[in-house]
């Protein structure tokens, strides 16, 4: 097989990062020790993210490698564009087997890395690889002005509280694929889109700037990563079972309330604005062609940290039954 510095020099040229047209910023690609980019321009900051994906906790040895190729590089431009940062760079760090390393798995896995990417506008400006069970590390780097990246302590008192998309889907789609629940096929396949493919909101976060106050990416749960925001902002929320997400038809009520507020893994955007701000976000879903859900809304009257569910009747919904969320040491 060929060795790894040969890989290497595979995949950098499959992943186009031998672009004519890198960023102006960059003053040196791989093939050094390090990467030498230029400090931001006009007082704009560096916004810099970093995720991993390991085999059997992110993802199944029998996942499509395209999918997941895409699905590595969009999981650090959500959190990218939960900050409202332009995405510019990216770093990955791969572990993989011999085998993986010398037949197509590894180029599959790059042809899905780098469409997203291409699609998103950034440039792979180095890494690492090494032998063993398969992992995946990237570090996103994204540009902000520092005055108006999206914070999770942001929130203010009667903010209302917004998710775009439609969370719940990607936990959907892996219990179709894990076979505890059955889905029709067009939902199915909309569902596994959602959990392999997520698109990463980078228009919305950016849009966002000046109208939120406060954002997050939805990857661990919505009810556990609105619980990051009241706790850091100080602040409790009330949800509207109403407002939330409508149960898709031929899906158990039950498990879709598990799947859309515990579910997490569809990086959506989670965030708070006020009031004053409904009618621009309503004409920004009309011309993102994004849903927009306004779910809840923020305020200072409970504990901080709380979040309550209504349902129709404006009475509280129990939620201790409910997956408040993914723990990895849990």
């Amino acid at each position: 097989m060929a060795g790894e510095f040969a890989l290497i020099e595979r995949l950098l040229n499959q992943a186009g990062v031998a672009s004519a047209m890198p960023a102006p910023s960059l003053l040196l690609g791989p093939g050094d020790d390090c990467a030498l980019i230029a400090p931001p321009e006009n007082g704009t900051a560096w916004a810099i993210t970093t995720d991993m994906l390991v085999e059997g906790t992110h993802f199944l040895a029998t996942d499509d490698p395209e999918n997941l190729g895409w699905k590595t590089l969009a999981v650090n431009l959500s959190d990218l564009a939960a900050m409202g940062a332009q995405p510019r760079y990216v770093t990955l760090a791969v572990a993989l087997s011999a085998d993986d390393a010398s037949s197509g798995w590894v180029d599959q896995f790059f042809r899905g890395f780098s469409a997203c990417a291409q699609q998103f506008g950034v440039d792979l400006i180095g890494g690492d690889t090494t032998r063993g069970p398969r992992t995946f590390c990237v570090t996103a780097i994204g540009s902000v002005q520092p005055g108006q990246a999206l914070r999770r302590s942001g929130a203010q008192d009667q903010d209302d509280i917004w998710i775009s998309g439609t969370p719940g889907l990607a936990a959907l789609g892996l219990a179709h694929k894990l076979g505890t629940t059955t889905l029709a096929p067009t939902l199915a396949a909309l569902a596994s889109k959602a959990l392999h493919r997520p698109l990463p909101r980078v228009a919305l976060g950016l849009a966002l700037t000046g109208l939120a106050h406060s954002c997050l990416d939805v990857s661990d749960g919505l009810l556990q990563d609105l619980g990051h925001i009241t706790t850091a902002s100080g602040l409790a929320a009330t949800l509207h079972q109403a407002a939330l997400p409508a149960t898709p038809t031929g899906v158990n009520d039950a498990l879709w309330q598990h799947c859309l507020l515990g579910g997490g893994d569809d990086y959506e955007l989670l965030f708070t604005a006020p009031a004053a701000a409904r009618e621009a976000l309503t004409a920004l879903s009309s011309q993102l062609d994004l849903p927009l859900h306004r779910i809840g809304q923020m305020h200072a009257d409970g504990t901080a940290g709380r979040i309550d569910l209504l349902d129709a009747q404006q009475q509280p919904i129990d939620l201790a039954s409910i997956r408040q969320g993914y723990d990895h040491f849990a």
